[in-house]
């Protein structure tokens, strides 16, 4: 039996009960280490859990998923995702190879940013399509993601902002030369998000179309949902471009173009200084 497990958002202890029995009885038991992270290690997690852990990146996932289902058709193996398993499409993949195998699978779900993300005040319901952010680079500049902000907002429904992860890439030399050297992980935070969405804005004036935000369109900025220290700020766009949330992960929410007196009055306890 393939396991597909939730561990949450937190820490090792947001794993579920169910999900914690079958990660001690499977004969191996996979991380998979680059669509989200936890606030604790692998150490931590193979302390609470009393198992070893394989790391598995995207590059084993997405093309040596043979190596995860080895003996899952005898054996019970566990493959465990931050959030819930099918917060990414790459788990879903994991499940149709399953399935022409002939091996079972089974999901245990847990909590992920897309449902947690309520804790900002946002009625869940009220939410359009989720749309990725990118790091820009000198040659690639994506803007097509910001249609469907327009859209959502056209709607009245907000928009959540899942920010870039770059985990184990390596730079265009190195992967040239076939050189196994990877950059330093980077997580995008809520500011560069805000800065990289207000160019899109300035850009779309330049070209003379209206765009779908402004300066001051109400935004919610999230970091480390789900642990001890996480924290939210609400506030103008032009404020998340300089808000210091911390320490990864960040998500960023645009609000829709009207909201409820509820969803008002709870970001309230979030509001930036208007010097902010």
């Amino acid at each position: 039996m393939l396991y597909l497990i939730g561990l949450g958002l937190g820490d090792a202890k947001d794993i579920t009960v169910k999900g914690l029995e079958v990660v001690r009885r499977c004969s191996r038991v996979y991380l998979e280490a680059y669509t989200s992270v936890l606030t604790v290690g692998k150490e931590a997690l193979e302390e609470f859990y009393g198992r070893k852990l394989i790391l598995a990146d995207r590059e084993e996932v997405e093309q040596e998923a043979d190596n995860i289902l080895k003996d899952a058709d005898i054996s019970d193996v566990a493959f465990l995702v931050v959030g819930d398993p099918f917060g990414a499409t790459t788990h879903s993949d994991l499940v149709l190879r399953a399935t022409k195998l002939g091996i079972p699978y089974r999901v245990i779900h847990n909590a992920s940013i897309m449902n947690a993300v309520g804790c900002c005040g946002l009625q869940l319901y009220k939410f359009g399509e989720t749309v990725s952010i990118v790091f820009w680079t000198d040659t690639w500049r994506p803007e097509s993601f910001f249609d469907k902000v327009k859209k959502n907002r056209q709607n009245d429904m907000h928009t959540l902002c899942l920010l870039d992860i770059k985990v184990k890439e390596q730079s265009l030399e190195n992967l040239i030369k076939g050189r196994k050297i990877y950059e330093p992980p980077q997580y995008m935070s809520v500011n560069q998000a805000a800065r990289q969405l207000l160019e899109i804005v300035q850009n779309q004036r330049k070209r003379g179309e209206e765009p779908a935000i402004t300066e001051e369109t109400l935004c919610v900025g999230l970091a480390r949902v789900g642990a001890e220290d996480q924290k939210i700020a609400a506030g103008t766009l032009q404020q998340m471009c300089t808000v210091d949330l911390g320490e990864p992960l960040h998500s960023l929410v645009i609000t829709g173009g009207s909201m409820h007196p509820l969803e008002m009055e709870m970001l309230s306890l979030f509001s930036m200084p208007e010097n902010s």
